[in-house]
């Protein structure tokens, strides 16, 4: 198992969201009209960065996951809408919790009802075999959907991944660009040539036009009473080759132990995946969130950079494994 050095989140405590009480009036009756009656609330979802609103509460028709936040924090608003409209998009095969309805400009609130995951708990963590394969087996289904985008989702306009930005933080600190000097002491300056090598690399290695959910974190699943996965959280689809949603869940899992490159290389996605191309992914993911994890704490979170840290950590220490490194 890997010495991981930055100390693991607790995934279910990330959240600094409102309670059901802080609501305006108009949005919690709404929100008891939608159920029929809300006649229990559950506790606030802990998982996730953002503010809003989020919990399972139980009406006279039901249960839905409820998420709701005010229009005027916009950043978390557009996430919704576009949550939304990627939700509404998706091909029946794909395991996602649905969305029954949206409404906005409620009390300046705008407010989604999702089912409930039927006894929803996130993964295991540390990662426990069943959960990770049922994880896996889930992308299976999702990615063999999403091989093509439909034309619902094509209609959304989703773009490539790497438009409008870029993987180049390694190359950023190898030229001398950007300063190392607030990453964390054991990232290896040796290696900086090396790695902005392998970045360079990364867009042509995870080319494709299949849809990827982009976001596959631990805390974006929830597994069912019958052991099953469910991936949550559409905000950040985008199109490429649909292996590269793997590549941070099995660094996590790599740090807990598991055998992430055999696993990778076993999972139908990445069929025709050389060495060289899972190295890139690896490569610009651990600059990326190392870097994000270096920058001043976020006013939004209070966890987000040392969650940055630690995805950096394990995605280079898995990548250092496979090159045969130490540091």
């Amino acid at each position: 198992m890997p010495n991981i050095i930055t100390p693991r989140l607790q995934y279910s405590a990330t959240a600094v969201r409102p309670r059901w009480d802080d609501l305006p009036q108009d949005v919690c009756r709404l929100v008891s009209r939608r159920l029929g009656g809300v006649v229990a609330v559950g506790p606030s979802a802990g998982s996730g960065f953002t503010s809003g609103f989020a919990a399972v509460l139980h009406g006279n028709s039901g249960p839905q996951f409820i998420k709701a936040v005010a229009l005027d924090d916009t950043a978390i608003a557009d996430c919704y809408r576009q949550e939304a409209v990627i939700n509404q998009a998706l091909p029946a095969e794909v395991p996602a919790p649905r969305l029954q309805w949206i409404e906005e400009r409620v009390a300046g609130w705008i407010v989604l009802g999702f089912d409930a995951v039927d006894g929803g708990r996130m993964p295991s963590a540390p990662w426990n075999p069943g959960d990770l394969a049922a994880t896996l087996d889930a992308y299976t289904v999702t990615a063999e959907a999403l091989s093509t985008p439909s034309a619902a989702l094509q209609q959304v306009g989703l773009k490539l991944i790497g438009d409008g930005s870029d993987f180049d933080d390694w190359r950023g600190l190898a030229s001398g660009a950007s300063s190392a000097e607030a990453l964390p002491p054991w990232v290896p300056t040796n290696r900086f040539d090396t790695l902005a090598e392998l970045e360079t690399q990364w867009r042509q290695a995870v080319a494709g036009d299949a849809v990827l959910h982009h976001d596959l974190r631990q805390d974006n699943i929830l597994l069912d009473t019958s052991g099953s996965a469910w991936i949550c959280d559409w905000n950040w689809p985008c199109l490429g080759a649909s292996w590269f949603d793997l590549v941070l869940l099995l660094a996590t899992a790599h740090a807990d132990g598991h055998g992430a490159t055999e696993l990778f290389a076993n999972h139908p996605t990445a069929r025709g995946v050389d060495s060289e191309q899972l190295d890139a992914a690896l490569a610009a993911l651990s600059g990326f969130f190392l870097v994000s994890g270096a920058q001043p704490p976020a006013d939004w979170s209070p966890y987000i950079r040392q969650h940055q840290t630690w995805c950096g950590e394990v995605t280079l220490r898995w990548l250092a494994e496979r090159r045969g490194w130490t540091f």
